[in-house]
C-alpha cells in the first residue's frame, strides 16, 4: 500500500468552478460585451453602448451617461454633485449623438484638441442603481465610463440584472486552482498559489516564502499588480521596489525567526482601474494633474482595489492572522472588516526620487498612507 499523503492546510479551498452562480456569470459576461464594444440591457431599464469600444458605428441617442467629473467639466455638475467623481450624470444634447460626436465627451484626453458642443443638460435618472452599475462594469472593464443610452442601430445587446454585479464581486466564489514550488531571487524554496474564479476576469496569486507550518503570523504584503512598476522599473511609483523590498523581508524573517511570508499579488493593476485607464491618468499628470485628481477627471474612482478578495486568499491558504506590510491603515481596515486579524502593522516605507516624488506626497497627504 502506498503512503498516505497529508492533504495541504488550503486543499479545502479547492473547489469546482462550475459551483459559481449564473449571476456572476451573466456580469462576467456584461464585462467581457463592454470590452467588445457590444451593447448591453438591463432588467426594467436601458440599453446602454459604451462609447469607447463600440463596433456599432452607425449609432445614435439623443442622450448619454456619463460620470459627475465629466459633467462638471461641461458645466452640468455643481461642486456638491463634483464631489462624487465616479457617479453617473444623464445627459440630453441639443443634437442626437453619434460616435463622433460622443468620443470626445467621454474623453478628458481630448479636451484640449477637440473643443466641447453644446447645448447639453442634465436629466433625471429614474433608474438610478442601474446607471451605478453600468459605470462600476466600464471600471471592471478598463473602459472609459461613458455610454450612449437607448441608442439606434447598436446591435443585439447582451441581458442582466443590476443586482448581478454582488455576485460577480463576491470573493468568496474565489477558489485554488493549483499551486507549484517556484524558485525566485529573494528564497529558492518559494511556492506560488493560484486562485480563479468565474465570478472575475483576473487570476490572483500567492508566493509563499518558508515553512507555512509554524504558529508564528506570517508577514504579508497586499501587492496590486503594476506593469509599469514591476516590469518594466518605471520611476513614477514605488511599486517595483515595495515588490523587491517585500520579498527579501519575508525571505530573511523565514531564515533569521524561524517564520514564513505570503506576498499576495493582486491583478488590480492602477488602483483597480485597469492598465490603460492607468496609462490615461498617466497622460493627465503629464498635464500637471496628481494621482488623485487625474483618476477623477477620469470619471474614476482614486481607490478601487478588491481588498476583501486577499482577505479570502489568505483564508484558502490556511491562516487568518497575520503582520502586514503596509503604510496604507486602509489596508488594515479592510482586511480587518473581512475578519483577519492584523496584529502588526510593519512600515514599508522606501525613498523617492524625482520623479515619484509628487507621487508619494500625494499617496501621504491624500490618500492617508503614513510615512513611518
Amino acid at each position: 500500500m502506498g503512503k498516505a499523503v497529508r492533504p495541504h492546510p488550503a486543499d479545502h479551498g479547492v473547489r469546482s468552478l462550475s459551483e459559481c452562480p449564473s449571476p456572476a456569470r451573466r456580469a462576467a459576461q456584461a464585462v467581457d460585451a463592454l470590452r467588445h464594444g457590444w451593447p448591453v440591457t438591463f432588467a426594467g431599464g436601458p440599453t446602454v453602448l459604451p462609447v469607447e469600444t463600440a463596433v456599432a458605428s452607425g449609432a445614435t441617442s439623443d442622450r448619454m451617461l456619463i460620470s459627475a467629473a465629466r459633467a462638471a467639466t461641461l458645466k452640468l455638475a455643481n461642486q456638491r454633485d463634483a464631489a462624487a467623481p465616479h457617479a453617473p450624470v444623464l445627459i440630453r444634447g441639443g443634437e442626437a449623438f453619434d460616435l463622433a460626436s460622443a468620443v470626445p465627451i467621454a474623453d478628458p484626453a481630448l479636451d484640449l484638441t477637440n473643443p466641447l458642443k453644446g447645448p447639453f443638460r442634465a436629466e433625471a435618472i429614474e433608474w438610478s442603481d442601474i446607471a451605478s452599475t453600468a459605470m462600476e462594469l466600464a471600471r471592471i472593464a478598463g473602459i472609459l465610463p461613458a455610454f450612449m443610452v437607448d441608442p439606434d442601430s447598436a446591435g443585439e445587446a447582451h441581458s442582466l440584472v443590476a443586482s448581478d454585479l454582488d455576485a460577480y464581486s463576491e470573493a468568496g466564489a474565489l477558489c485554488i486552482v493549483t499551486r507549484a514550488r517556484l524558485p525566485v531571487t529573494a528564497s529558492e524554496d518559494a511556492e506560488i498559489i493560484a486562485f480563479r474564479s468565474t465570478a472575475d476576469t483576473r487570476e490572483h496569486v500567492a508566493l509563499i516564502i518558508g515553512d507555512q507550518s509554524g504558529d508564528r503570523a506570517p508577514l504579508v504584503r497586499l501587492h496590486s499588480e503594476c506593469l509599469t512598476g514591476d516590469i518594466l522599473g518605471s520611476l513614477k511609483c514605488d511599486c517595483g521596489p515595495q515588490l523587491d523590498s517585500a520579498l527579501h523581508a519575508m525571505a530573511e524573517h523565514a531564515s533569521k525567526d524561524g517564520g514564513w511570508g505570503a506576498l499576495l499579488y493582486l491583478r488590480q493593476e492602477g488602483r483597480g482601474i485597469g492598465l490603460i485607464n492607468k496609462l490615461r491618468a498617466y497622460r493627465l499628470q503629464d498635464q500637471g494633474f496628481d494621482t488623485v485628481d487625474a483618476n477623477q477627471r477620469l470619471g474614476l474612482p482614486d481607490e478601487a482595489r478588491d481588498f476583501p478578495v486577499a482577505a479570502r486568499m489568505l483564508e484558502l491558504i490556511g491562516t487568518t492572522t497575520i503582520r502586514l506590510m503596509t503604510n496604507n491603515p486602509a489596508k488594515v481596515d479592510a482586511l480587518t472588516a473581512a475578519g483577519i486579524t492584523v496584529t502588526e502593522r510593519v512600515q514599508h516605507q522606501l525613498p523617492d526620487n524625482p520623479h515619484n516624488a509628487r507621487y508619494l506626497a500625494t499617496k501621504r497627504d491624500r490618500s492617508g498612507h503614513l510615512l513611518k
